[in-house]
Parts: C-alpha cells; structure tokens; sequence
C-alpha cells in the first residue's frame, strides 16, 4: 500500500509541477513541495522490505508510465508506436528486476 501511496503522490507532484508556471503560481506550487517530500517518504519506507534497484525501477516506471498517458490523454501530448514500445519495454525491465530476486 505503502508502494501505491507512493507513486500517487509522485505522479500527483508532477501534474502539479506543470501547473506551477516556472513556481510563480502558490497552489500548485504548495502541491509540488508537499506532494516530492511525502512520495519519498513513501519511497524510504518500502526500502525497508524491497531492494533499491527494483524500488526505484518500479517507481519511476510507474510515474513515467502514468504521465505519458495523462500527457497522451487529458493534455493531447503526442502517442506513436514507439512510444507505446518503449513504455512496453520499461514495464518489462521492471518484471525482469522482480523476476531477478528483488527481496531483502
């Protein structure tokens, strides 16, 4: 659970990011600054359980992932073949780390 809070909160302060308008615009800017700190915080916690390289795999994947496709879908940003395929290949060098043993 902590894991999914996690990437929300990374994916929330990323929206909010494009928001802010180079930190000249407050709420977003609050966002940004309340949304990083907690993600990471997320982030350290699961570190306890899971190894650095899987963790970190999964979720930068998962935040590049959602934001393609939000970028693709509420704010019209471009979505081609290949870039379908390069997100395809990100999720399978996340499955092939897991595979790989990712426990402490």
């Amino acid at each position: 659970m902590q894991f999914i809070v996690a990437i929300v909160l990374e994916i929330t302060g990323t929206l909010a990011l494009r928001e802010t308008s180079g930190f000249t615009r407050l709420w977003p800017t609050l966002m940004v600054c309340v949304c990083y700190p907690l993600s990471f915080f997320f982030v350290s916690r699961v570190l306890q359980h899971l190894e650095i390289g899987f963790t970190y795999a999964v979720w930068s994947a998962a935040g590049t992932a959602a934001m393609a496709v939000i970028g693709a879908a509420v704010f019209g940003e471009s979505m081609n073949a290949l870039k379908v395929a390069s997100l395809v290949l990100v999720i399978v060098g996340v499955v092939g780390l897991q595979l790989s043993g990712a426990r402490r």
